[in-house]
């Protein structure tokens, strides 16, 4: 038996990660051009052209696209804001994620044939809400992240014509619905127009002040400080049965315009494959799939609000450190050719890396992967998984190097061919 699954949503925050979200089995991407995202960098990355070339490359595997205009903009900027919103129906985006009111009432004035979807930052956490975004012409919430998976299921059945989408992966905002002011105070870098410092990811030290004396007295619970506002991230994998199970979730988004290449591949194609297995199977096997999501880069993992009630929780913070180290590191990357790589870290003769595959979709698959043995080097499998070994390093040009290291911008032979953006890793 088929089961029907959601949407995978996954973040496009370049060209780049746009073709390896998609590769690794994302439905549809979200990105962005401009500052009136609330990734403003990953905007950065992004001109016009190259957004359209990335509408092209999804529209042609049947991708969607989906827009960020999400910020709240000042006065003085809702000439640009509508200047943006005809850019984009210029280049054929599927939707637009927005926030502001006003900036959604606009948007469907100058842009109808665009799906509009309420972006997480509007708070909406119950059926009244729903209802009045519906009247306006949204077609999909993506839910506050402190709405439960109990309330989403009531709010389906009152409002059954609105698409719900909830985030299953990524980075958690200390603040209510990620509206938050700390990076503004402290750097005047307004987090609801894209520009947030990630002031929560600091550590902090406590003083204690004697008010007779004016003395200060440092609290410590960590030599270098408390990261106080921390947030672990927010991995809902073990949820996700159940999730599937209530038929009310519409698409599932993975966040992450900012984080690297290798996150975005690993975190698609893991919720990928958890979901063709619950096609089939209608069950998933979670144990393989946390061993890939432990090789990324992580906060501390949290599976967040969606089955507990904020006040229930106590282990959503990481107090210790911004930032923990995936258990992989990438040395390098497969060019589209499938012929050649990129280096990403040091690689020399000899060297045995294992490979990440690509798992595609139903409807655009990647193409099996053959063994190869050249004087080069070989591709191989141990009956798991996949391996490269490289013989001799040497460049499309035909250059031969003693050794490779991260930043050599001519792309190096492969022995055979690989999946475009295959990683290489150790």
């Amino acid at each position: 038996m088929e089961r029907k699954i959601p949407e995978l949503l996954a973040p496009a925050g370049n060209l780049e990660k746009l073709k390896i979200a998609i590769t690794y089995g994302a439905d549809a991407v979200y990105g962005g051009v401009s500052q009136f995202s609330l990734r403003s960098h990953s905007g950065k990355e992004f001109t016009y052209e190259t957004f359209q070339e990335g509408v092209e490359y999804a529209h042609a595997r049947g991708v969607k696209v989906y827009a960020t205009v999400n910020s709240f903009p000042f006065e003085n900027q809702l000439p640009l804001v509508e200047e943006h919103l005809k850019k984009l129906r210029e280049i054929g985006v599927d939707g637009i994620i927005v926030s502001s009111l006003g900036v959604l009432t606009r948007a469907r004035e100058l842009f109808p044939e665009a799906e509009l979807h309420l972006s997480t930052q509007a708070n909406a956490l119950n059926h009244w809400d729903y209802q009045a975004y519906r009247d306006l012409g949204v077609k999909r919430i993506i839910s506050a992240r402190e709405s439960s998976l109990k309330d989403l299921i009531k709010i389906k059945e009152k409002v059954p014509d609105v698409e719900i989408e909830i985030f299953v992966h990524g980075a958690i905002c200390f603040a209510y619905s990620g509206r938050c002011l700390i990076s503004a105070l402290q750097f005047g870098r307004n987090p609801n127009k894209g520009s947030c410092a990630n002031d929560c990811r600091y550590p902090y030290i406590l003083y204690a002040q004697n008010r007779e004396t004016g003395t200060l007295l440092k609290l410590e619970e960590y030599p270098d400080g408390t990261y106080l506002l921390n947030s672990k991230d927010l991995a809902l994998l073990e949820h996700l049965e159940r999730i599937l199970q209530t038929g009310v979730v519409d698409s599932l988004k993975i966040e992450g315009r900012t984080k690297s290449p290798y996150y975005v591949g690993v975190i698609t194609g893991v919720y990928r494959r958890a979901l063709e297995q619950w096609r089939r199977e209608g069950k998933i096997d979670t144990a393989p799939l946390w061993e890939e999501i432990y090789t990324t880069k992580n906060r501390g993992l949290t599976d967040g609000y969606l089955v507990k009630r904020p006040f229930q929780r106590s282990d959503t913070q990481n107090l210790q450190t911004p930032l923990v180290e995936g258990k992989k590191q990438v040395h390098g990357v497969v060019k589209e050719d499938g012929t050649s790589f990129l280096c990403k870290h040091t690689i020399r003769p000899g060297d045995i890396l294992e490979l990440l595959l690509p798992p595609g979709r139903p409807s655009t698959p990647v193409p099996p992967v053959t063994p190869t043995e050249t004087e080069i080097g070989k591709i191989y499998s141990d009956g798991k998984n996949w391996f490269l070994q490289l013989n001799k390093i040497v460049t499309i040009s035909g250059r031969e190097l003693g050794a490779v290291h991260s930043g050599y911008q001519e792309p190096i032979q492969l022995p055979g061919y690989l999946p475009p953006f295959t990683f290489l890793r150790k």
